[in-house]
């Protein structure tokens, strides 16, 4: 499998399982934070100085630090360290802060899923495979846990075990659709992942079937129009996909509208590269517009 295409595979499926967290107050590992290193607070355009930011975000650290010091379990502190950290760019330093955050709220698994991608960013991939699994033993319904373990197991070029742990989800979630009063699989969900590892491991009539299932199945639902659009614009097949991005268009909600019709002019890539710019369909349902 073309190496670039796995990163672009990862990388859109964590940004999806990291937008969770935002209203945690805690910033994506990956992308999101490079660009607030350099502007002053509260104005998204003046430039500062790198040497005072990074000094002013250690004073930060620093300050969480000294209030843990008097009250190990202050989970606002807890969360502003991660916070910080994160912005300095050291993963070492998030990872102890984030194990108390996870043992203090196991209830809450997005503690959980930001630590194991924590750990998959620090090259622990043992270690966050571990911690995936553990979330996908307590509920298997919870997607962005699937949603990592995936692309780690992509990221590992073991794109056939991704199929399996995906295709196992479906068929338990078959047998079992009330998940033991826990919250139910989303199908829909699972199946547009599960045909996106398809499409990156070439096997593209198997995603092609995918889609059209979950066509039929969520009529509604403009997420498997909106992949299938881009399966064959990177095909080549311009006036299908075009129709398809129309007819996807038609049925997003107002917020996703724009930047469907962005998607819709990016001309194929070369077959032997990843696009310039990654896109991705949402992989869990959508907001409804305001």
């Amino acid at each position: 499998m073309n190496r670039q295409r796995n990163r672009w595979l990862i990388g859109t499926v964590l940004i999806l399982a990291l937008a969770a967290f935002l209203s945690l107050s805690l910033l994506p590992i990956l992308g999101g934070n490079a660009g607030r290193q350099g502007r002053a607070p509260g104005n998204g355009s003046t430039p500062v100085d790198p040497a005072s930011r990074q000094g002013e975000l250690e004073a930060q650290a620093r300050g969480y630090e000294l209030v843990l010091e008097r009250e190990p379990d202050n989970q606002t502190a807890l969360k502003g360290l991660v916070e910080t950290r994160i912005q300095l760019g050291d993963l070492q330093g998030v990872v102890p802060a984030l194990e108390k955050l996870a043992a203090q709220n196991p209830t809450v698994s997005d503690y959980q899923v930001l630590l194991a991608q924590t750990k998959q960013q620090l090259g622990d991939l043992d270690g966050a495979a571990d911690l995936y699994r553990q979330i996908l033993d307590q509920n298997p319904a919870d997607m962005n846990a699937l949603q990592g373990l995936t692309a780690l197991l992509v990221q590992q070029q073991r794109p056939q075990a991704a199929i399996g742990l995906l295709q196992e989800t479906l068929a338990n979630a078959a047998k079992n659709p009330d998940n033991g009063n826990i919250a139910k699989v989303d199908t829909l969900s699972v199946q547009l992942l599960l045909a996106q590892v398809y499409v990156e491991s070439d096997q593209i009539d198997k995603a092609m079937a995918l889609y059209d299932q979950a066509i039929a199945s969520a009529p509604q639902d403009f997420r498997p129009v909106l992949a299938k659009a881009l399966v064959l614009q990177q095909r080549g097949d311009q006036a299908a996909a075009q129709a398809l991005f129309d007819q996807a268009t038609a049925m997003a909600p107002a917020q996703f509208k724009d930047q469907i019709s962005q998607m819709a002019k990016q001309p194929p890539a070369p077959t032997n590269a990843a696009p310039d710019t990654p896109t991705s369909v949402p992989s869990e349902p959508p907001s409804p517009a305001n």
